[in-house]
């Protein structure tokens, strides 16, 4: 249990394919000038990714190894092409916005990556859990992305929905976060915040860790410390219980010599008598 829980959230947070492994992020600088772009994006990137890693997966034993990754680009490419034609045909706001972005996804390094070292090497129950972590993350991102910049830079929230909210008056509004630029600077500042997280981490864990190893040596002092004084204690006894046996065999022997004296003047006086 622990084992898949681990593998499910490695992509959210320790493994994160956008803030820690940095790939994949022509998408994420592309298209998140809205979040509906961005949830849009993600959604079809996990489809993607997790019926990719799944195929690949119950497949493995069977792909020769020489044509893998002909094969992998095969099945992502066919699931890619649906994620498209639905879009196209129930989601046509969405399917513009994205643009090429969206035919781009067969060769995301995201999921080249992931069932090529993921997926063609573990069961397939694994690999969904892998795919589904890292769709999770890859999405999350993605949003957080969308949210800053349609938020300051566009004033408005679900931009291109009928849901749409305008927020922050147009004088008000950070008109660069819409560019090229407010993405890396956007992004920039969600890795920086990421990086600092994790830092803090494993100060954390250092601390904890340094905590720990203070308290065994302390805990083996006390320990030598509790032996020593035992066996000052034991040696004190034995030496006390000698010393007392010495006296006492010292006392016997002058009972004994005074017994003897006793014994000696009793028979001088009879024969003085005589």
């Amino acid at each position: 249990m622990n084992k898949r829980l681990s593998i499910l959230t490695n992509g959210i947070i320790k493994e994160n394919p956008l803030l820690v492994l940095n790939i994949g992020l022509c998408s994420s600088l592309g298209i998140t000038t809205s979040i509906f772009n961005g949830l849009g994006m993600g959604m079809g990137m996990t489809f993607v990714l997790v019926m990719s890693e799944l195929v690949i997966s119950l497949f493995r034993k069977h792909i020769p190894s020489a044509i893998r990754l002909p094969v992998f680009i095969i099945i992502i490419a066919a699931f890619t092409t649906i994620v498209q034609m639905v879009l196209q045909a129930y989601v046509t706001s969405l399917y513009d916005a994205l643009g090429v972005f969206l035919p781009l996804i067969v060769v995301n390094c995201i999921i080249m990556g992931r069932v090529e070292a993921f997926a063609s090497k573990n069961n397939p129950g694994d690999a969904v859990l892998d795919a589904v972590g890292m769709g999770i993350g890859y999405t999350l991102v993605l949003v957080s992305i969308s949210l800053i910049r349609e938020l300051f830079g566009g004033g408005t929230l679900m931009a291109g929905t009928s849901l749409k909210v305008e927020i922050i008056p147009e004088a008000y509004r950070i008109g660069v976060l819409n560019s090229a630029p407010g993405g890396f600077i956007v992004f920039g500042c969600l890795g920086a915040l990421m990086q600092c997280i994790k830092n803090h981490s494993k100060e954390k864990k250092l601390l904890a860790e340094t905590k720990r190893i203070d308290d065994a040596i302390a805990e083996d002092k006390r320990i030598a410390f509790q032996k020593e004084e035992e066996e000052k204690k034991r040696i004190a006894e034995e030496k006390k219980a000698a010393l007392e046996k010495a006296q006492a065999a010292k006392l016997q022997a002058e009972k004994e010599k005074n017994a003897g004296g006793n014994d000696s003047t009793e028979n001088a006086e009879p024969e003085e008598t005589k």
